[in-house]
């Protein structure tokens, strides 16, 4: 199999550790593929990890590796493309851009089994791994189907017939054994085609954190680029490590960020509209307090973050508008 130009960007915020950790695992990846050179951004972090992270390159003989300190934390979209925006135009301009999370530790043959994969069938742009737990077994929901009005009033009224009714709507399904076409797949690890951000552009900075790689495979979906999902390709996703967001009911909720509601009024707006946006927020209030209200009369235990639904409401568009 011929070599090929792949460009991996882990963008890192106050993770130094963490992102050692990520490219310690990656290393036997990049020495299968010499071509391959990994860009670590530095989003602005003010704990020294830009310098700790050079360290450990130097260290460990990572020639593969270089980082690219910003002078603030413009967020993850920003930061990827802080790093692919000169390189994509130039003549030098990768085959396949790897975007990782720090909070990942790749299994043998991850990056590999993409990437042939993506040779295999050049029609299509976009590729996601299949996640798994630190067990190394238990395999995440990392291959999703895009939102929609139905998706969330499912999601908030969570009720079992009303789930098996739009079970072909629920964003998050069951893993999938093998191969096959999905909406749009994780951001942790997510193989793109160059030829992609040569039709789509780069990622929307106007999202901070969240819904960017969902807009990003919408956007490509809309110009014919079909997104996979490839189980052969393995990696382990700390999930919640890096931003403190999680959906693990063993572990303690915190209250979600502001920036990950302004995401999604964004996702809606642009990608369907503000009167679907509207229509999107109200169906979730509803169905959520229909679901708060069968919750107290059954005296269940919550699983939601704190003050999630006073905050959905304050963020919402009914509220904020665009």
């Amino acid at each position: 199999m011929s070599q090929v130009n792949v460009v991996v960007v882990i963008v890192n915020y106050r993770t130094a550790d963490m992102t050692i950790d990520c490219l310690g695992a990656l290393s036997a990846e990049m020495a299968a593929w010499p071509e391959a050179r990994a860009i670590i951004v530095d989003n602005g972090s003010d704990d020294g990890s830009a310098t700790r992270i050079q360290e450990a390159i130097e260290g460990h003989a990572w020639t593969w590796a270089s980082v690219l300190a910003l002078e603030e934390n413009g967020g993850f979209a920003k930061g990827n493309n802080a790093a692919l925006r000169g390189r994509m135009a130039g003549p030098d301009a990768p085959d396949f851009v790897w975007l990782l999370n720090p909070d990942t530790l790749v299994q043998p043959d991850a990056l590999g089994a993409l990437l042939r994969f993506m040779q295999a069938h050049p029609e299509i742009g976009l590729a996601g791994s299949c996640l798994l737990d630190p067990d190394r077994s238990s395999v995440q929901r990392s291959a999703f189907r895009f939102p929609t009005l139905a998706s969330e009033l499912d999601d908030g009224l969570r009720f079992g017939p009303v789930s098996r009714l739009l079970s072909r709507q629920r964003i998050a399904p069951e893993p999938p054994t093998g191969d096959c076409p999905t909406g749009w797949v994780a951001g942790a690890s997510l193989l793109v085609r160059g030829a992609v951000f040569e039709d789509v552009g780069l990622m929307d900075e106007e999202y901070f954190l969240y819904y960017e790689e969902v807009d990003f495979c919408l956007a490509a979906h809309r110009k014919g680029w079909s997104c996979w999902y490839v189980p052969e390709s393995r990696v382990v996703h700390l999930v919640g490590q890096a931003s403190g967001i999680t959906t693990d009911p063993t572990r303690e909720r915190k209250r979600r960020p502001r920036y990950w509601f302004e995401s999604r009024r964004r996702y809606f707006v642009k990608n369907h509209g503000i009167f679907y946006a509207a229509l999107t927020d109200m169906v979730w209030i509803g169905s959520h307090l229909i679901w708060r209200l069968r919750w107290a009369l059954q005296r269940g235990r919550p699983f939601d973050p704190p003050h999630f639904l006073g905050d959905f409401i304050r963020n919402s568009v009914l509220v904020r508008g665009r």
